[in-house]
């Protein structure tokens, strides 16, 4: 007979918290590199000085970080009904 933990099977990458994640990280690279490399006084002007794809870029990943521990620390289990039998 198999115990519980036998049973159960995590998600992994397939765990939707980690597809979104994924996105957000990869556009919040995007934009902090733009933000970085294309930071011009014309857009410092119309934005107020602030460097609002750089901003937008760090929060993206943090956010997308904040996904991937999310999906780490409590991952979702699938039970295998099949594997009991």
């Amino acid at each position: 007979m198999s115990t519980p933990n036998e049973l159960t099977k995590t998600a992994g990458a397939f765990d939707i918290r980690n597809v979104i994640g994924a996105l957000l990280g990869i556009f919040g690279i995007i934009l902090a590199l733009v933000g970085i490399i294309g930071f011009t006084p014309d857009e410092a002007a119309r934005t107020g000085g602030i460097d609002a794809n750089l901003w937008t870029g760090i929060g993206l990943i943090l956010t997308a970080a904040v996904f991937f521990i999310w999906a780490r620390m409590r991952p979702i289990r699938i039970v295998d009904e099949d594997a009991g039998e």
